[in-house]
């Protein structure tokens, strides 16, 4: 039942927005998962199960072929936090070989792939679209390809990444999409 629920409240999105040289797409579903664990609990380990944790806070570091099964990306969004993205359909693969990797050290591992919508923000000019609601500095130098923060966008919490020089992914909890949708739709409408 909670599955017919949460598509009834799943917002209605059109697949994609173009606005100038600014295109906004929905992504598609993509399997999340939120790791915390304490550094030293690694014991050196570079990786867990294929995804590579050495990445400096606000980074992104991904690995494997492609975009789908076996593409592995891990954000360092903090001290002991990770968000672990990989293919919608290899989440409890993930979860299960992960477990095992780290059998007998305390962390936690929570799949939250059903609670994010995922937009791609791409084309020239969308580091000032994002900054229209975005408090940090996009410019190349600060915010350079690689990275991966957590921020704000107007009034809604985001894990911002950026992909390319032209190209991020803003990522909102699904019950604050539709308002984020909005806010970059009328950020590249009137860009500044």
């Amino acid at each position: 039942m909670l599955e017919v629920n949460v598509a009834r409240r799943a917002p209605a999105l059109s697949p994609v927005v173009s606005q100038a040289s600014v295109a906004i797409a929905q992504s598609a579903p993509q399997g999340r998962l939120a790791f915390r664990i304490r550094p030293a609990a690694l014991a050196g380990r570079s990786d867990i199960d294929g995804f590579d944790l050495t990445g400096p806070i606000n980074s992104r570091i991904s690995a494997g072929e492609g975009d789908g099964a076996g593409r592995r990306t891990a954000l360092r969004l903090g001290p002991d936090e990770w968000l672990l993205l990989v293919g919608a359909d290899e989440v409890d693969e993930r979860s299960e070989a992960i477990g095992a990797a780290l059998s007998g050290a305390a962390f936690s591992l929570v799949d939250v792939s059903h609670r994010d919508v995922t937009f791609e923000v791409t084309g020239e000019g969308a580091d000032v679209v994002i900054n229209a609601g975005c408090p940090i500095d996009l410019s190349a130098k600060a915010f350079p390809v690689g990275s991966a923060t957590r921020t704000l966008l107007g009034k809604a919490e985001i894990v911002l990444q950026r992909l390319g020089p032209d190209s991020f992914t803003v990522t909102s909890w699904r019950s604050f999409a539709p308002y984020v949708r909005g806010f970059l739709i009328e950020a590249a409408r009137h860009p500044h």
